[in-house]
């Protein structure tokens, strides 16, 4: 029995000693170069440009709803 005990620890700290081999190197994660990054900046600004009239649309919606309930209440009373 303390044989196999023995043989059970060992095992578990080999493997815990040996997981930092599967790690990702960090140092070499990024290598894309200047016109893949130019091009993802380029994605980012149509998304943003598209965001800005969808938010101010949105804004202009609400704002004539809130106008459009006031004036039925005041209707109303």
């Amino acid at each position: 029995m303390f044989n196999a005990k023995s043989l059970i620890s060992t095992v578990a700290v080999m493997f815990l000693l040996a997981s930092p081999a599967f790690a990702v190197d960090t140092a070499v994660t990024y290598s894309s170069g200047l016109l893949v990054l130019l091009f993802v900046g380029f994605c980012a600004l149509i998304i943003v440009a598209q965001l800005v009239p969808a938010v101010l649309v949105l804004f202009g919606m609400t704002k004539a709803a809130a106008q459009s309930s006031r004036k039925t209440a005041a209707a109303k009373n």
